[in-house]
């Protein structure tokens, strides 16, 4: 009986584990342009095109930087909340992240 309580209760102080998600840059959009996630993920934005691109949060939440073409930048959710995000160089291009 002591040794199934001591596991359960380690079973339930494990941590969840992050998940990752993907966003291509090329054509000059984001794709996927919305995601959901949970708070923790993280996501790999990867520039397909042949110019550079940033993925950058307006709540200042994340930013990818200046990703030339061929590159990627891996960036954490940490907050729940919607996180819109854009291009700086190229500001047309607009997506959001909502995290729960």
């Amino acid at each position: 009986m002591r040794i199934a309580l001591t596991v359960a209760i380690f079973a339930l102080a494990l941590p969840a584990y992050a998940a990752g998600h993907a966003v291509q840059i090329k054509g000059m959009k984001f794709n996927p342009a919305k995601l959901n996630v949970a708070a923790g993920d993280t996501i790999t934005f990867t520039n397909g095109d042949s110019r550079r691109h940033t993925a950058t949060a307006l709540d200042g939440s994340f930013d990818t930087g200046r990703l030339a073409s061929g590159k990627n930048a891996t960036v954490r959710i940490v907050t729940a909340g919607r996180h819109d995000f854009k291009c700086m160089i190229h500001p047309s291009m607009k997506g959001t992240v909502t995290a729960k």
